[in-house]
């Protein structure tokens, strides 16, 4: 998922808290109702370089849905920074749209609301089989032993992206497999005003996706089996400690990384003053700042030894956007025909192709359009070595808290205040903490 803004995610933590059912529409799993068959509202989020290029993208094909079915879609494409905050008005006020977009993370706190039409075997069944998806993407659909409370659209995982030119320049031949190689490579890297690698310390998302990998690789998960936290354990410390010593031990970030949230790190890189980047599809954005794709390379997120799989050798969190229903649509028969349509093969590769992402749909995944070198690394992660976020009622509370830390260990970082075990444990005892009241 893209960039939100923290103040979002502490509020949807706030209205499960309260227990907010607005959207509910009754518990039967068929939802809502028909009284507007004609018609559907859409909720996109920003997918594209702007707003106005996802509109560009999509109107085209709601009019193929409009065709082939005689309903029409409202489109509103929402950007990230405002589009939870959008969907938590939604749930207490019971006016939003028919269908929308979810970041892939806020599938089971968004359920836990009560808002959205449980995906259960009948409604899967009315949009092809639940089969038809790939089993990580549905796994990020919702908590574990529940109906999912999404369908998946959009799959994404982090690669690493190099910089060719950089790295010629140093000498570098390839890109680095481990995490120790890619801190000898960022300190050929990080010289003349020039970095060797770009972070993005003021995003919360971005620090949890990061430091969530890290800690897969050191055993650690954040929560327990019952969801209860465990951020103060030693494999979350090592984790956020070792992904802060990039900038105050190790020095391949610079300092100013620390305040980057809105993708400025992308730009760095496009620039030649970063010479690689932990991302998701990041080949649109490179091509809108004028990089050629023979300008940059993708490889693998690194892990400590070996190569990328499952375990400790995870190296990606699994990203992506979910297709939602309200369970109070006034077209419930539509938005699964919608549904439907948007997850079609065709669309499937269509869209996914347009923004660089992979399809989770099994058949449109297999398409020889998604087998491009960049491509081929995202869908590989996403088959062999990624894992969902803790899939549990306050993980936007979790991405909250613990996101705020690492943001507070980037500013002493940046700062020259030292970073060590204590200090990184200390602010994650304090986020543990925020938890639990």
């Amino acid at each position: 998922m893209r960039t939100i803004r923290a103040a979002a995610a502490a509020t949807l933590a706030i209205s499960i808290a309260a227990g907010v059912t607005g959207c509910g529409g009754g518990t039967s799993s068929s939802g809502g109702s028909n009284d507007s068959p004609k018609t559907l509202t859409y909720w996109a989020s920003n997918q594209g370089p702007n707003i106005e290029a996802d509109k560009k993208i999509l109107t085209p094909e709601l009019k193929k849905f409009e065709e082939q079915t005689g309903i029409k879609v409202k489109l509103e494409v929402v950007p990230w920074a405002d589009l939870l905050n959008r969907i938590l008005a939604a749930t207490t006020s019971g006016q939003g749209p028919d269908v929308l977009n979810i970041g892939n993370t806020w599938s089971a706190s968004l359920q836990a609301t009560g808002a959205l039409l449980p995906w259960d075997k009948a409604n899967f069944d009315a949009i092809g089989g639940r089969d038809r998806f790939v089993d990580s993407a549905v796994a990020s659909a919702g908590a574990e032993g529940k109906d999912p409370s999404a369908v998946p659209l959009y799959s994404l995982a982090y690669a690493l992206y190099y910089n060719k030119k950089s790295f010629a320049d140093a000498g570098i031949a390839k890109p680095p497999a481990t995490w120790d190689e890619l801190v000898a490579d960022g300190k050929k890297l990080s010289k003349d005003g020039k970095w060797g690698l770009g972070a993005e310390g003021a995003n919360l998302s971005n620090n949890i996706h990061q430091t969530f990998v890290l800690g897969q690789q050191h055993g650690a998960d954040f929560f327990d089996a019952a969801g209860k936290p465990t951020f103060t354990s030693d494999g979350a410390v090592a984790a956020v400690k070792q992904y802060i010593d990039f900038m105050a031990k190790d020095k391949i970030i610079a300092p100013g990384n620390a305040e980057y949230a809105q993708n400025q790190s992308l730009t760095d890189f496009a620039k030649g003053k970063t010479a690689m980047v932990l991302w998701q599809a990041a080949a649109s954005t490179f091509a809108s700042q004028g990089m050629k794709p023979e300008d940059w390379g993708a490889a693998p997120v690194p892990v400590a030894s070996g190569t990328p799989g499952q375990g400790k050798n995870i190296n990606s969190m699994v990203a992506g956007i979910n297709m939602a229903v309200f369970k109070n649509t006034k077209n419930i028969d539509g938005a699964k025909k919608f549904v439907k349509f948007m997850t079609s093969d065709a669309e499937q590769k269509l869209l996914n192709k347009t923004y660089g992402s992979i399809p989770p749909v099994k058949t449109a995944q297999a398409d020889a359009a998604f087998s491009a070198p960049d491509l081929a690394v995202l869908r590989d992660t996403l088959a062999k070595s990624a894992a969902p976020l803790p899939q549990v009622p306050n993980e936007s509370q979790f991405e909250t808290a613990v996101g705020t830390a690492v943001k507070e260990l980037w500013a002493d970082a940046a700062a020259g205040r030292p970073v060590t075990t204590e200090s990184v444990k200390a602010r994650l005892e304090k986020a543990q903490q925020t938890m639990q009241q």
